[in-house]
Formats: C-alpha cells, sequence, structure tokens
C-alpha cells in the first residue's frame, strides 16, 4: 500500500480537484484506492460519498484509531459500479476541526498511521486530501505518508507557498517520519494565453526543477462538470475529458514511481 498526500500550504488552487482527478486515473487502472479527506470543508467527501458512514468520519478515526473503527468511518464512493474494483472514501467532517492544533503531540501525528495499520492489506493506494495548511492535520497525514505531491497554480502566492511546502517536508523528515519524500508539484490551473501564468511557471521551473510535474494542467471547467455529476473523468465523454484523463494518467505513474522509489 502506498499512502501520498496531495498539500498545499495554499488555499484556492484546486488542490481537491487534483485529488479527485489521480484518483480517478487509479480507478481506470483497477487500483484498490482509499481515498482519504482530511480537509474539514469535506469537499472531496461530498464529490464521492455514495451513503452515509453512520456518523463514523475521519474524526472518529483520530479519536479512536482502532480497526473496526476505521471500517465503519470507510464507505464505497459513488464511482464503484458492480462491475469495477471500487474507490473507497474515509469519510471528512467539519468536526475534524478540532485535531487542527497547531502543535500536535506525537502521540496525535501517529493516529493515522495507527488506523492505516489496520486495513494496509486492503489496498494498493490510499490518497489523503489535506487541508491548507501546516498544523495538526496536514502533519498527522504526512506522518502517515510515504510521500507528498504539492499543488500548486502559476502564480506570485502559489511560488512562495511551494517553498513553504517543501522547507515544512524536510522539517517534518527531521521530527518525525525519515522515509517522507517529496513526489513532485503539480501545476494547476494554467492558462497558456496568460503572460503572468508563462512567466510564472518558467520561474517555478527554474526555482523546483525536477520537482515539477509533466504535463501541465491547463485550467479547464471540464473537471468542474464531472465532478459536479459525481462521474470519474476518465468516464465523462469527450475529447477534451480523454485528454485530460490521460494527463492524470502520466501523473499518477510519476507519483507513484517516486513513492516507489521511497519504499525502495
Amino acid at each position: 500500500m502506498q499512502v501520498i498526500c496531495v498539500s498545499s500550504l495554499k488555499g484556492g488552487v484546486g488542490k481537491t480537484t487534483v485529488t479527485l482527478g489521480l484518483a480517478s486515473a487509479a480507478f481506470a487502472k483497477g487500483l484498490r484506492t482509499l481515498v482519504i479527506d482530511m480537509d474539514p470543508q469535506s469537499d472531496v467527501s461530498s464529490a464521492l460519498a455514495s451513503r452515509s458512514s453512520h456518523g463514523y468520519s475521519i474524526d472518529s478515526v483520530l479519536t479512536n484509531s482502532s480497526g473496526s473503527v476505521v471500517r465503519q468511518a470507510v464507505v464505497p464512493s459513488s464511482w464503484s459500479g458492480p462491475d469495477d474494483v471500487p474507490v473507497h472514501i474515509l469519510m471528512g467532517s467539519p468536526l475534524v476541526s478540532s485535531h487542527d492544533k497547531p502543535t500536535p503531540t506525537k502521540q496525535d501525528l501517529w493516529k493515522l498511521e495507527e488506523a492505516l495499520a489496520t486495513i494496509e492489506s486492503q489496498y494498493d493506494l490510499v490518497l489523503i486530501d489535506c487541508p491548507p495548511s501546516f498544523n495538526g492535520l496536514t502533519q498527522t497525514a504526512w506522518t502517515a505518508a510515504d510521500s507528498v505531491v504539492i499543488i500548486a497554480e502559476p502564480g506570485l502566492f502559489s511560488v512562495t507557498a511551494v517553498h513553504r511546502t517543501l522547507l515544512a517536508l524536510h522539517a517534518m523528515r527531521l521530527k518525525m517520519s525519515p522515509r517522507l519524500r517529496t513526489a513532485g508539484v503539480i501545476i494547476n490551473r494554467f492558462r497558456p494565453d496568460s503572460a503572468e501564468h508563462t512567466f510564472r511557471l518558467a520561474e517555478m521551473k527554474q526555482l523546483f526543477g525536477d520537482h515539477i510535474l509533466e504535463p501541465i494542467l491547463d485550467e479547464t471547467l471540464i473537471l468542474q462538470q464531472s465532478t459536479g455529476a459525481a462521474v470519474p473523468i476518465h468516464r465523462w465523454p469527450g475529447e477534451q475529458a480523454q485528454t485530460i484523463s490521460h494527463y492524470f494518467d502520466r501523473l499518477l505513474v510519476k507519483v507513484l514511481v517516486g513513492a516507489e522509489n521511497v519504499r525502495g
């Protein structure tokens, strides 16, 4: 089981949308996939959940990481048909914000790692949608992860956010998890006709070099449409959706290779 966090220390960059795109690529490959919603906004749960978890959520799991609680907090997603390898979702909740402490204890940080150990044999891939901050929830997710993929858009504030995230990852390696690595930086919402975006993209490539993962994701409404319809992008009709699906296929391979290198 590979555990990959999808993170940004800046909000509004399409982190949840990219999480869903990577999950769609894993779904298309037939990987046994679990998506964990660590963000108190719970957007990825809204996009994926097909039925209630009867009140159990990531908040429950971080309070009690026993296998029985974990299993009750995980539900099949709306993507899963009778002939599919199902994508599951560990439900999010606004209540999880109570765990987002600025200075979590080591016991707090190990909670998700302990929970995932109870279901490790059931999944090939775990994708964790993290909140856009470096408080307790993100640190807990990173402690349980093999690698972190950073989401950014080509703007000034995203350039500084990527730099902060890389520094935070280095601090976490020293503090809690020596195995934690950077899977790369995915550039989202790029507008080719924008001089500012073109300039910032070139700046990011110069600053962060091999961390930048290709292909770059252009700004498009197709992802929002498929998300709103609770349909994975790989099953959305049209040539543009096929192109975006291929992009996520390539990005998933690179992210998985990065995580595998960590284990190796």
